[in-house]
């Protein structure tokens, strides 16, 4: 996978927040050595979160995200500065940017507070330290730069750089599960909503990781499954299929041989398995006129048998026997209280980065609100959900 075609949920992201006019855009601009964002001596000028999409060293493929002033006015003002702290949601690495001249504001570190209780690593970048007369001192994670001057800019990167290890995925996506030459089949259906001549986004990053533990990779659709088995040689280690069809490769898979689906890995990389499978018993629980929240991190245009809008509301009809009252968000959607849905139904994530998918689940969960994704809550609603965590008996006993 070439640099540019890194998926921006396989980034880091890093947010640049402060004060209107601390010169977030500007030390955005010093770091990245591009003019990513516009740069005035007028206040407020960065209205919207900017995100830009590079390679940063030592990190890497990184995504940079400048923020609105969190002293923003007026009532466009407040839903400038809600956008900003709503970046949080998506940042792997904090950059506090502050005015050097001015010190440090309350806004600023009411969202420091916030910050940390969300346990991202930060920096606070004490800015303009060109014009200040005088230079406290500062430790921890604190350093003086001058996007002006230059002063202090590789000092911030190097400090970035040191983050690399600690922040963002560090996890496989099914790997650790393999020894060198297992032979892996993975079932991709390729039907109206598939891309034109491309595999989706999880097909590629599982196949990419069983390559790394240099185990075998057999691919086939699910109408070439009993086929593609009966042709081997030796047994598979498992069978890794595309939801929609896991009630067919369920029965078209013999028993001795475990099988999952690309979105419950797409769990276990990026959210939290274990509050997703929790969330599948509230499934049968759902009344008549219930809401339930059904949630995307892509957008795409949507097919005549779109599985968030189409299939899964069937699944659940039919699974229940109720007909619920159905919302949809899509892409950078999703609404800050989940309070009045009785569920929430999340698609794998892979457009997401850890962050932001931890964030909506742990949204759910101080709401009390059960959050189940696609690949879980169709292997519960087709009877196969124990099955389909053969592979990983840890979180089997939340079954028990």
């Amino acid at each position: 996978m070439s640099l540019n075609s890194v998926a921006s949920g396989e980034r880091l992201h890093i947010g640049f927040f402060g004060m209107r006019n601390a010169g977030k855009s500007s030390l955005v601009n010093a770091v990245t050595g591009q003019s990513l964002s516009v740069v005035s001596d007028v206040k407020g000028t960065t209205t919207d979160p900017v995100r830009k999409s590079m390679e940063l060293k030592p990190l890497g493929p990184v995504v940079i995200i400048d923020t609105p002033g969190l002293d923003d006015e007026g009532e466009l003002g407040a839903m400038r500065v809600q956008k900003a702290r709503q970046a949080l949601a998506h940042t792997d690495i904090a950059v506090m940017v502050v005015d050097g001249t001015q010190g440090i504001s309350a806004e600023d570190e009411a969202l420091l507070e916030n910050i940390r209780a969300r346990k991202i690593p930060y920096v606070v970048a004490y800015n303009k330290a060109d014009l200040m007369a005088e230079r406290p001192a500062v430790d921890g994670p604190s350093l003086y730069v001058s996007a002006d001057t230059g002063e202090g800019i590789q000092a911030l990167k190097e400090k970035l750089g040191s983050f690399a290890g600690k922040a963002g995925n560090q996890k496989l996506l099914v790997a650790d599960l393999l020894e060198p030459g297992d032979i892996v089949v993975l079932v991709t259906p390729i039907d109206e909503a598939a891309p034109k001549g491309r595999l989706i986004l999880p097909q590629q990053l599982t196949i990419r990781d069983i390559l790394d533990a240099h185990a075998i990779v057999v691919t086939c659709q699910d109408t070439e499954l009993k086929n593609t088995l009966a042709s081997l040689a030796r047994k598979p280690k498992m069978v890794i299929t595309d939801s929609q069809v896991f009630g067919k490769v369920s029965a078209d898979t013999p028993a001795d041989i475990p099988l999952t689906s690309f979105s419950i890995l797409m769990a276990r990389y990026k959210g939290d398995l274990y509050e997703l499978i929790r969330g599948a018993a509230a499934l049968a629980k759902l009344r008549e006129g219930d809401r339930v929240l059904i949630s995307e991190g892509c957008t795409h245009h949507r097919q005549c048998n779109d599985i968030g809008t189409i299939k899964i509301p069937g699944w659940i009809e039919k699974f229940t026997g109720v007909k619920p009252s159905y919302s949809f968000t899509s892409g950078g959607e999703f609404p800050e209280d989940v309070r009045d849905y009785a569920l929430v139904v999340h698609c794998g994530g892979c457009m997401l980065n850890e962050a932001e998918m931890k964030s909506r689940i742990a949204r759910c969960a101080s709401a009390d609100v059960p959050i189940v994704n696609y690949g879980v809550a169709i292997a519960q609603m087709h009877g196969i959900l124990r099955r389909s965590l053969q592979l990983f008996p840890d979180v089997l006993a939340l079954l028990d």
